[in-house]
């Protein structure tokens, strides 16, 4: 999943037809109009049973051969058949990149333009709808099963796929190209701490220094851009969390599997067809404060959540954790210091900075590379000096001159002599001798 080396899916065998990929979707066409046609509103029950679904499309296939443009076998027959049942109660023209565990993301740009992303590059695949008004019903059947709308009026929605899959589409007007779908794929493999060192992602000492962090209730952000791995890094360090200790996660679609014996998982919710029954992220970060949570993690904070967040975490909530999306350290602090002040603007921005610090004791900046690697790049505490809000890499990933431009080669190395943290984790009671001993045998010539 990190890297092209180190890939932990595999691709699955996708069925091909000897069919022309038109002529398929002109019979599809054909048998979708004839079963309608076929079925009056006490036969609708077909609809949710595949048996009879299947034996009354084998029945519609017998009366095509006139509309044929050359016979169809018994395979192609069957994978007829298999297509139409998926476009009445599946997930259409994308169940297949669906069955596909190498496939993290699916991205449909209009009815003709398919695109998924395998191992960090994106891949222009042969699938398509038949036309604006296919895509259409396919959206309207993932949306209105979760009780939302889309349309002109309501032109933009979330919602998830039973498989744990977020989509996210919008239509015109805010789109003049048709209804542009992006899936990020929920994969329920489990990714561990191993898989993340053995593919590069981090190194054995950052994962210790986050572990014992973790462990001693340090409050940490991951920050990066979409898809750099934030969720999976959140995923392992979470495991680290004591199973004495109750955990309460925010999000807005559910991303995170913790293996933790205490979790109780929140979901935002958006408004109804009515504009009624939105329940925010901050809603849910103001209930977990009444719920006797010993950590809080937010999937991701992107709005006003920042502020409960930030009060959560100096107020007892020790060791939470969260998501942002940011492209270095600094402007994570900047991120947080803009959405809180836009949240609270009468607090003033040297309070706002004075809760950041205490608040947030490490960031963690993840990054997508060109040839699609995923890697930790550096790790940094946070500094209160002189009334201003400083971060100081601890670890660093220090990137190779290239001799290969299709792959990125580097090393993650510690880049201080010394860690503030390390004073907070024994004042608490902690061991911290493997901690201090990581940064005692630095490299100076590194440094």
């Amino acid at each position: 999943m990190f890297n092209s080396e180190h890939n932990i899916f595999s691709p699955t065998t996708l069925n091909v037809s000897s069919i022309p990929n038109d002529e398929m979707r002109r019979l599809k066409q054909l048998l979708h109009n004839s079963l309608i046609d076929d079925m009056d509103n006490d036969d609708s029950l077909h609809l949710k049973q595949p048996t009879q679904l299947k034996q009354q499309l084998e029945q519609l296939i017998d009366l095509l051969p006139g509309q044929q443009q050359q016979p169809l076998n018994t395979a192609d027959k069957a994978l007829l058949i298999q297509q139409v049942i998926e476009e009445l109660q599946g997930l259409g023209p994308i169940s297949e990149l669906m069955l596909d565990p190498a496939v993290t993301d699916i991205l449909i740009n209009g009815p003709f333009s398919i695109w998924v992303e395998r191992h960090g590059a994106l891949r222009k695949t042969t699938q398509a709808f038949d036309n604006d008004s296919h895509l259409r019903r396919f959206l309207e059947r993932i949306v209105s099963a979760q009780g939302r709308q889309l349309d002109a009026n309501n032109p933009m929605v979330d919602a998830r796929l039973a498989d744990g899959s977020r989509l996210h589409a919008v239509i015109p007007p805010l789109c003049t190209i048709g209804a542009v779908v992006s899936i990020r794929r929920f994969h329920h493999e489990t990714i561990s701490a191993e898989t993340l060192v053995s593919s590069g992602f981090i190194s054995q000492d950052i994962l210790t220094f986050l572990e014992k962090a973790v462990i001693a209730g340090i409050n940490i952000v991951i920050a990066g851009s979409a898809g750099s791995g934030k969720t999976s890094l959140l995923n392992v360090i979470s495991g680290f969390i004591p199973n004495s200790e109750r955990v309460i996660t925010i999000e807005e679609t559910g991303e995170l599997q913790l293996h933790h014996p205490h979790v109780i998982p929140l979901e935002s919710r958006g408004t109804n067809g009515e504009g009624n029954g939105e329940v925010s992220l901050r809603d849910l970060v103001k209930t977990a404060l009444r719920m006797r949570a010993d950590r809080i993690i937010v999937g991701e904070v992107r709005g006003g959540e920042v502020f409960d967040m930030l009060q959560a975490m100096n107020c007892g909530h020790d060791g939470s954790l969260t998501t942002v999306h940011a492209n270095n350290p600094q402007d994570v602090i900047n991120r947080l210091r803009s959405l809180a002040q836009m949240e609270e603007a009468a607090i003033c921005r040297d309070t706002i900075d004075h809760m950041i610090s205490s608040s947030i004791q490490v960031i963690v900046q993840v990054r997508r590379f060109r040839d699609g690697s995923r890697r930790v790049v550096s790790v940094c505490e946070v500094i209160q000096t002189a009334a201003i809000t400083e971060v100081k890499p601890l670890f660093e990933f220090q990137q190779q001159p290239q001799t290969d431009h299709n792959h990125i080669v580097g090393q993650h190395v510690c880049s201080a002599t010394q860690c503030q943290l390390s004073e907070q984790i024994a004042a608490k009671g902690f061991d911290v001798t493997e901690l201090n001993s990581l940064f005692s045998e630095v490299d100076y010539a590194l440094v």
